[in-house]
């Protein structure tokens, strides 16, 4: 559930200045979730829980946008702090699935899921997205990345089904459009809806950035509105060149391959940097995660650096002191 702890978490970034505040992987069932602590919006409760927080964030003058996410294979799990080691059934842990059955580093092999399960797990997305809108969440962001349930589906290093979800690219992207379009049915054409890709595998054989780009094309006409790239999380063996801004070609090639807006994220930390990637047109906007959980001021600093008026709070503002 949603608590005190998130509202003071995302609340402070809305008072720091943030244009779009982004709650993160939030789980459409208790299974779809990766540890025992996700929150989640499956549930009315739920619901009205965030409701209390996007009325204060937009109090504040900010927009918060919900990602929508189910774990896959990387699902039941302790928390990052505590190992993050497997969960089993019995201690109140449940039975991962993914596009196929190919287990994440130590974790178990999931369960591949049959149509039957993918037609649930769909109606999860829509009714998540349903209680989004109650809610009065401004974006819907679609979670694909990462090795989890859809990312399962669109990489061939996990994808190894012989149905129409499996071989072709057309089939391993096929989940994806149906998720698309189970939330576009409830979610107003008014209001953005963006997907979150890994653009690349980084292994050969894997997703790579130019069918990323050619999917950004295909949604464009299917309800989406921006996909957010980052990449990488399909195996837990991965080595990359890891630099700053080492993901924004990324979203400049899907820019340069369809009319779809693409975002930029990873180790983007300086304002200057960041106001390039937009000037430039390597990107049509600029996520940060963990720069903004180091400085949850960062965008004022960043306007006083880039020489824009800083408008602070009115209870931080310094009082004139009277002669």
């Amino acid at each position: 559930m949603p608590n005190d702890w998130h509202l003071v978490h995302l609340g402070k970034f809305a008072m720091g200045g943030v244009g779009l505040i982004m709650t993160e992987a939030t789980g459409i069932s208790p299974t779809a979730r990766s540890t025992q602590r996700d929150t989640g919006i499956w549930s009315d409760e739920q619901g009205h829980a965030w409701k209390r927080i996007v009325d204060f964030v937009h109090d504040q003058g900010s927009v918060i946008g919900i990602q929508l996410w189910h774990a896959g294979q990387k699902g039941s799990t302790g928390t990052p702090w505590e190992g993050q080691e497997y969960v089993p059934v019995a201690d109140g842990g449940w039975e991962a699935v993914s596009a196929g059955t190919r287990a994440f580093g130590k974790l178990p092999a999931p369960h591949k899921l049959t149509q039957p399960m993918i037609d649930e797990i769909l109606v999860q997305y829509q009714d998540a997205a349903r209680r989004s809108l109650q809610a009065g969440f401004d974006v819907v962001e679609i979670h694909g990345a990462h090795g989890y349930l859809i990312h399962s589906f669109l990489s061939p290093i996990t994808n190894t089904r012989t149905d129409q979800y499996g071989g072709t690219f057309e089939n391993r992207i096929r989940f994806v459009r149906q998720v698309v379009a189970s939330i576009r049915a409830v979610w107003p054409d008014s209001l953005p809806l963006f997907l979150r890709t890994s653009a690349h595998d980084w292994v050969e054989g894997g997703w790579t950035s130019q069918e990323n780009a050619e999917l950004a094309r295909i949604l464009l006409t299917e309800g989406v509105d921006l996909v957010d790239c980052s990449s990488g999380g399909i195996t837990p063996d991965i080595e990359y060149p890891v630099s700053p801004g080492y993901q924004v070609p990324f979203a400049q090639e899907v820019k340069e391959h369809s009319e779809m807006l693409a975002c930029a994220v990873g180790m983007i930390s300086d304002p200057y940097q960041a106001d390039e990637i937009i000037r430039t047109g390597q990107a049509d906007a600029v996520m940060l995660g963990r720069e903004l959980l180091r400085d949850p001021n960062w965008t004022l600093r960043a306007a006083g650096e880039l020489g824009y008026d800083i408008e602070w709070l009115n209870q931080y503002k310094q009082a004139k002191r009277k002669s």
